[in-house]
């Protein structure tokens, strides 16, 4: 129960203060991204490495990156909702010998971004014991999407209501790796920069190359997108526009819905 503006600091000192480095601050969007970070939990904790320390820190790899997005979005109360979306990457061999790895992209943890939520939660003034308990709610059964064709467009059907269907879509734009420029609530659109995935999306997995990933986004020029989410009571369609405003119904539309059903799924 606090604006945004009065929450940016807080948060944005949460993740500097867990180890993170922030690689995208934009308060007039509310957007907060973390870089790569490697995911330590795996490390194996011998005595051989507690006697070492952490000199030799980067001799240990768990073939795991994480990066995290927090959204901060007003609502017409006053208050502030916050978002937590994870993306990762695994480096996996690309033979038999184990001579070569490639980076990809693994599934959004959940648990991590509930972990994270609730970490946060305590940093804004909840206590353990009720941060815990939230964390620790069952999770409410989601409605399964779908994509299907309306008027020759592709689209996406959830048979839920606006609210919830907008914070879903919210949420997996920012799972899969969109960027969100802009948004309005009111009207049902998210204002989207949308990369054309290369056919050949592998990449060599050593370190001069970790960011890969992210940098082929930038490899090609990304077009301008709306996503717009209209509901009818428990109804909800999401589809694609172009910056125009006009329905979009090329191969790139019905990528991005593909993603979006997938990820909504």
């Amino acid at each position: 129960n606090r604006p945004a503006d009065q929450l940016w600091e807080p948060v944005r000192d949460f993740w500097l203060e867990s180890g993170f480095v922030l690689t995208v601050e934009q308060p007039k969007l509310g957007l907060l991204e973390t870089d790569w970070a490697e995911n330590r939990a795996k490390l194996p904790q011998d005595i051989i490495r507690s006697t070492i320390g952490k000199v030799f820190d980067s001799l240990y790899s768990t073939g795991e990156r994480d990066k995290f997005r927090t959204r901060l979005e007003r609502t017409a109360g006053g208050a502030t909702e916050i978002f937590i979306t994870h993306r990762g990457m695994e480096e996996v061999y690309t033979s038999s010998q184990k001579d070569n790895t490639i980076w990809q992209p693994r599934p959004a943890n959940a648990e991590l971004e509930t972990e994270f939520l609730r970490r946060l939660m305590v940093k804004l003034g909840v206590s353990e014991e009720q941060s815990k308990a939230v964390a620790a709610a069952p999770v409410p059964v989601t409605p399964s999407a779908r994509m299907a064709t309306l008027n020759n467009v592709p689209v996406v059907q959830l048979d839920e209501g606006f609210d919830r269907a907008w914070r879903r879509v919210g949420v997996s734009l920012d799972r899969t790796g969109f960027t969100v420029e802009d948004r309005d609530r009111s009207q049902g659109v998210y204002f989207v920069r949308y990369v054309a995935p290369k056919g050949d999306k592998k990449e060599p997995g050593f370190l001069g190359k970790l960011m890969s990933f992210a940098s082929s986004e930038k490899a090609v020029p990304p077009l301008k997108y709306r996503i717009v989410v209209r509901s009818q009571g428990e109804a909800t369609t999401v589809s694609v526009l172009n910056a125009a405003g006009a329905p979009e119904s090329s191969a790139n539309a019905e990528s991005i819905v593909r993603v979006l059903a997938d990820d909504l799924k």
